[in-house]
C-alpha cells in the first residue's frame, strides 16, 4: 500500500490549500486510492494465501499473486488510467517472491513487509525524536520553505503527533505479523489474513485519526513571498 506521503509530488505552490490541515487531508485522501485502489492492493495477496492453503504449491500461489496483479495493471493500462496502485502491488508480490523462493518457506513471501514496516516506523520515530519530523519535512517541500516551518512551535508539534499515527499502523503490522512469521508455514494464513485486516482498513482507521487532529484547519499553510523584481 502506498504510503500518505509518497504522494507529496503531487502538490505545488499553485494547489489551493490554504491550512497544513486541508493540505495533509487531501494528500492522504489521494494516497489511499479509493476503493478500487484498495482491492488492488489486496488482490494478490489473496490470491496468494488461498492457493497455498488450498495447494501447498510456492510456486503456483507466487505465479496466481502475480498473474492476477499483471490482469489489472492491462485493465488500467487499456481504460487509460493510472496504474500506480497496481504497480505497487505488482513490485511487492515481486519481491515477495524473491525471498519465498530463496529459501522455499511460504511465510517469507510476507518477511520484506514486515521489515518495510519495521524500517518506516523507527525512520517516522526517529525524525519527531531529532525534531524533524517527516510530515513537517514533507510541508516544507511544499511550501518551498523547506525549514521554515520549525519555527513555529505549534506547527512543530502538530506534525510530530502526524508522524507518530502514520507509524503507529506500522508497529502494529510489525507486532502482529512478526510472531506469526515465526510460527512458520504453518501461519501462512494467519499471516494473509493479518496482511488483509492491516493493510487498508488500518490505513482508513489512521486517516480517520489524522482528520480528528485536523479537524480545526487552524494552521495556516504559509509560503514564502515572492521578490519583486
Amino acid at each position: 500500500m502506498t504510503h500518505p506521503l509518497s504522494a507529496a509530488a503531487d502538490v505545488t505552490a499553485d494547489d489551493p490549500y490554504e491550512t497544513v490541515e486541508q493540505l495533509v487531508r487531501a494528500q492522504l485522501s489521494k494516497a489511499l486510492g479509493g476503493k478500487r485502489g484498495m482491492v488492488e492492493g489486496a488482490v494478490p495477496t489473496i490470491a496468494f494465501t488461498l492457493a497455498w492453503v488450498i495447494g501447498r504449491d510456492l510456486q503456483v500461489s507466487l505465479l496466481l499473486g502475480a498473474g492476477l496483479a499483471v490482469v489489472l495493471l492491462i485493465v488500467r493500462i487499456v481504460q487509460r488510467q493510472n496504474p500506480q496502485f497496481v504497480l505497487n502491488s505488482l513490485l511487492g508480490i515481486a519481491i515477495a517472491a524473491v525471498f519465498a523462493l530463496r529459501s522455499g518457506e511460504a511465510q517469507d513471501a510476507f518477511l520484506p513487509g514486515i521489515i518495510y514496516n519495521a524500517v518506516y516506523a523507527a525512520v517516522l520515530i526517529a525524525s519527531v525524536l531529532a525534531r524533524w519530523p517527516v510530515v513537517g519535512l514533507f510541508i516544507g517541500s511544499v511550501t518551498g520553505d523547506p525549514t521554515g516551518w520549525r519555527g513555529d512551535v505549534g506547527l512543530v508539534r502538530l506534525c510530530s503527533r502526524l508522524t507518530l499515527v502514520l507509524a503507529a499502523p506500522c508497529i502494529v503490522r510489525v507486532v502482529v505479523q512478526y510472531p506469526l512469521w515465526l510460527g512458520g508455514e504453518d501461519m501462512v494464513a494467519w499471516l494473509g489474513a493479518a496482511k488483509i485486516a492491516l493493510g487498508w482498513p488500518l490505513q482508513v482507521a489512521v486517516l480517520a485519526a489524522m482528520m480528528w487532529l485536523l479537524g480545526r484547519n487552524a494552521t495556516p499553510l504559509q509560503r514564502p513571498v515572492a521578490k519583486p523584481a
